[in-house]
């Protein structure tokens, strides 16, 4: 029996309206940092940035204009890097802000003057970094512009009406002989007064500490970078129910501190330097459930299992009962399964941090109570989660569809890449099937040259076969084309793998 499918946006409270103890590990070495939120004893969520990886997407520094190019109408300034940085005509704030008509870039910028700008990308091969003289600084719920005064909304918050009701909020908030505008951020949705409140008054004194470090400066220089992982963590993910943040590098403890005492008070009490033999993810069994993860198959405490498969179009997840058996009957089996199944679902999409379309197959469930009790099982424990996301009732086909926002890589693809072998199907060919694609091949190659030999390098499985169970095969192939055919295993080959010589 089909169950009438119906939309339902999850609720977003703060997590001081629910009695949990949340704990924040941050691991730091000169290569990484990974910060493990960890609930009641068991991590929720893994955060992980590289230094490899990091960009300057965002960093600010005072650059020196190098050369100015009228026929291009851009302009090279040094930042400091291994590159000059490129600098567009349309991406000059000064002219817009002042209400004047376009100017050409030679009569605003002159080589060896100074310059504030914001980078837009990333160096990439030989291209230098992109930059604009429009500046943006990103806080938890708000972005602010130095350089205008308005206050704008995130198109992701669609409703007119709530759009209209944050804008009167900030307006309330932000004094109307202050510089400077924001744009409203989606996070900003369910935030009180006070934590938008917050979030103006850092981001104002970031703003003048910037400024103020222009002063007698020479360019090029960095004048803010943005945050790493363990500053956002403290600025972003830290709530009320927090217990302690644990930190097992002296040196960033300390940085962290100097970062919290400036900007986020009361998480200062919180930070403890971890100074155990053990490692600090060892010590909370952090780096087996990362291992667990990455594995499609999730054991439930019951004996049932999930399998997770994640796609580029969508993630998907079957529950299956495995070796549960209930006392009563097979229906109050099933129902405990999918029941305990939504916990461990809810812990995955945040622990994976899965995105964007998410499809569930619950063990079929006849019993319209028994679907109403699970969805709502599902909803409160999703509700748990910071990500926005929506949820929609069983489809005809027993089926729960939801979303959920994805807000940076997930963990598998942060991790992991494709494998070389198969190609990210997560499957291989058979050690027979390359034979055969060996066989056909053969007779190709026999049919456009004229060699005297026919070398075969394989895999030592497919090399294997051809000696033992498709021997007569080859033995036959080499006389219908009259040729020699030879072998050769080649150990570092993948089974897919081969090459025909011809000698």
């Amino acid at each position: 029996m089909a169950h009438a499918s119906h939309a339902c946006a999850i609720a977003h409270f703060p997590l001081s309206q629910r009695a949990m103890s949340i704990e924040f590990l941050i691991n730091c070495t000169p290569q990484e940092t990974r910060v493990a939120i960890v609930e009641q004893g068991v991590v929720q969520e893994l955060h992980v940035e590289r230094t490899a990886s990091r960009g300057i997407v965002g960093n600010i520094y005072l650059g020196k204009v190098v050369r100015v190019l009228p026929g291009m109408q851009s302009a090279f300034i040094d930042i400091g890097l291994e590159r000059t940085a490129f600098l567009h005509v349309a991406d000059i704030w000064s002219d817009r802000q002042n209400g004047e008509g376009a100017r050409p870039i030679e009569k605003i910028l002159a080589e060896g003057q100074s310059l504030m700008v914001q980078v837009l990308k990333d160096p990439i091969g030989t291209k230098g970094a992109r930059l604009s003289t429009q500046i943006s600084i990103a806080g938890r719920l708000l972005v602010y512009l130095p350089q205008e005064k308005h206050i704008g909304i995130s198109q992701r918050i669609e409703d007119e009406a709530e759009r209209e009701a944050l804008r009167a909020r900030l307006t309330r908030l932000v004094p109307a002989d202050e510089p400077g505008g924001f744009i409203v951020r989606t996070m900003a949705e369910s935030a009180s007064d006070d934590e938008l409140a917050a979030d103006i008054a850092y981001l104002r004194k970031l703003w003048r500490e910037i400024g103020n470090s222009t002063t007698g400066a020479f360019p090029p220089k960095v004048l803010h970078e943005d945050l790493g992982l363990g500053q956002r963590t403290l600025r972003d993910l830290v709530t009320d129910d927090t217990s302690r943040i644990r930190i097992d590098s002296r040196e960033n403890f300390h940085r962290f501190g100097a970062f919290a005492a400036e900007y986020t008070p009361k998480v200062l009490p919180l930070l403890e330097h971890y100074s155990g033999d053990r490692p600090l993810f060892d010590l909370y069994n952090i780096e087996e459930e990362i291992q667990k993860a990455l594995a499609r198959r999730v054991d439930l405490k019951s004996g049932g299992y999930l399998i997770i498969d994640q796609t580029e179009a969508m993630t998907t997840v079957d529950v299956n009962t495995g070796g549960f058996v209930g006392a009563r009957n097979f229906d109050d089996t099933i129902f405990k399964t999918n029941l305990e199944a939504t916990h461990a679902i809810a812990r995955q999409l945040r622990l994976r941090n899965l995105g964007g379309i998410i499809i569930i197959d619950f063990i079929d469930m006849e019993n319209v109570e028994h679907r109403e009790m699970v969805l709502d099982e599902f909803r409160k424990v999703l509700s748990r989660d910071h990500t926005k996301m929506s949820i929609n009732g069983f489809t005809a086909l027993g089926l729960v569809e939801m979303t959920r926002k994805r807000t940076r890589e997930s963990l598998a693809h942060l991790l992991c890449e494709p494998c070389p072998t198969c190609g990210g199907r997560g499957e291989v060919k058979t050690a027979r099937t390359v034979a055969y694609e060996i066989l056909r091949e053969l007779i190709r190659e026999a049919r456009q040259f004229n060699a005297k030999e026919f070398r075969v390098l394989a895999g030592p499985d497919v090399i294997d076969l051809f000696l033992d169970e498709e021997s007569q095969s080859l033995a036959m192939l080499s006389d219908f084309i009259d040729k020699k055919i030879s072998l050769h295993a080649e150990a570092s080959y993948t089974q897919e793998q081969f090459d025909i010589v011809l000698l």
